[in-house]
């Protein structure tokens, strides 16, 4: 999301004049305003935050108008420029439109014309920077929640709490599967950044030869192919998050400037000679152990305990088997076309509770998904589930006291519900989404005080 209550403007002008007036006037509660006297002034401003809009003197003591335009144009690729000058003609005019003005204005010129012009250059910025976004952005999801109530959910839903709102590195580990991708979007809408852009990316599909690029962005003519300024993932996550998912696949060779990023919040784009400041949040996870990794030599020490300020461990499915009947249900609900419903016989969820999942709750979601469209009548038997699943699982249990029956999930699930509602019946029966009557007959048929 583009924040849209703030337009970042620089002007540079050598009248000193001209400088006060865009400070005095031009600036609003909405309209940041910052001067500069000259070229070398601009791009030093430039390379500490980012700007919407450049209002460009078309005269400047140490550069040509024109020329900063193309400059300025080269290497910010998702900034405006309006040029001024006190020598308006129009071949002067035309040939600042050709080299990418957004306007040109002649003094004296009317404030109310000056505003206007930020306003559509600015607009035409957002729509810019939102079209980039879209590419390394997930579409709306409703927020990430992680199904289940078991001990270590809730150690998990506690780390995120506490760890949101600050903005140190976070290190989410667990296998394939797990969930890492919802605590990363959970830390970010739980922070203060929520409102700004959530950058994902798998470093595992990073191109090798363009992997710094996209990273860091690069500047026109840096290389064969680089026919203009692109920005990489760092800049477009400035004030939001940028999450690296499978960290332990980035190359040794970009782990230092990594690391270099971390430190000091600046970087600097392929070609370019000038360092620029980012303000970012950093969140990182991994399926490999990477201080085994730091052990071979795979990846950088340092790096390792710069992103490992604070490591969240998700469980595996098999270690939590007392979620799967509340993961299944929510699947089955959100999977839904709202025209039809599905429920799990009992001797597959049975085979559910037995199998240990190598795929944790993605591998659920797809066996639950396919169980939905084999369904007859409505009911997801064993005979929906996939040929592995059920051969794995051994043969299918009865309802006694097997601690991978449906009966011995429902009772511990229950005694949780309890506990988490410190003994309220009203409440658990609330959590547990059944009626208060219910609860009791289900409370004197397991013998649970």
């Amino acid at each position: 999301m583009i924040d849209y209550d703030t337009i970042r403007v620089l002007v540079v002008d050598d009248e000193e004049s001209i400088r006060r007036l865009a400070e005095k006037e031009i600036a609003n509660g909405r309209r940041i305003v910052h001067t500069a006297g000259c070229a070398k002034d601009a791009f030093e401003l430039l390379g500490q935050q980012q700007f919407d809009v450049i209002i460009l003197d078309i005269r400047l003591p140490d550069g040509d108008g024109l020329d900063l335009l193309e400059k300025f144009r080269e290497a910010f690729a998702d900034v405006e420029v309006i040029l001024i000058t006190g020598h308006g003609d129009i071949d002067s005019a035309v040939e600042a439109m050709k080299r990418g003005a957004y306007d040109y204005i002649t003094k004296p010129f009317a404030l109310d014309r000056v505003e206007l012009v930020i306003e559509k250059a600015c607009q035409r910025v957002y729509l810019q920077r939102e079209n980039r976004l879209l590419k390394h952005t997930q579409s709306y999801q409703p927020p990430p929640r992680f199904i289940g109530h078991s001990t270590a959910i809730q150690k998990i839903h506690y780390l995120i709490e506490k760890v949101a709102a600050t903005r140190v590195p976070v290190l989410i580990t667990g296998e394939s599967g797990a969930g890492k991708d919802v605590v990363a979007r959970a830390i970010h809408l739980g922070s203060n950044r929520a409102a700004q852009p959530l950058i994902v990316k798998n470093c595992g599909t990073l191109q090798k030869e363009l992997m710094r690029s996209e990273l860091f962005g690069h500047c026109k003519g840096a290389f064969t192919g680089a026919a203009e300024t692109q920005e990489g993932l760092v800049a477009l996550a400035h004030e939001g998050t940028l999450f690296l998912d499978e960290i332990g696949e980035l190359p040794l060779e970009l782990q230092a400037s990594l690391l270099r990023l971390l430190e000091s919040q600046t970087f600097r784009r392929v070609g370019d000679k000038q360092e620029r400041k980012v303000d970012v949040r950093f969140l990182f996870a991994t399926n490999r152990n990477l201080a085994e990794e730091v052990k071979a030599g795979n990846f950088h020490e340092a790096l390792y305990h710069r992103i490992n300020v604070f490591q969240i461990d998700l469980p595996s499915l098999r270690e939590r088997k007392e979620d799967i009947p509340l993961l299944v249900e929510y699947f089955l609900g959100s999977l839904s076309s709202g025209l039809t419903t599905c429920r799990v016989s009992k001797s597959a969820m049975q085979y559910l509770l037995a199998y240990d999942w190598p795929g944790n709750v993605r591998e659920l979601r797809n066996v639950i998904e396919r169980g939905m469209i084999l369904a007859e009548g409505g009911i997801i038997s064993e005979q929906a589930l996939p040929r592995e699943l059920v051969e794995r699982s051994g043969p299918a249990v009865d309802s006694g006291g097997s601690p991978f029956s449906l009966v011995e999930v429902e009772k511990r699930h229950i005694r949780q519900m309890l506990l988490a509602a410190r003994g309220n019946r009203s409440q658990a029966a609330a959590m547990l989404g059944i009626g208060r009557k219910t609860l009791y007959r289900k409370l004197k048929e397991y013998g649970i005080e």
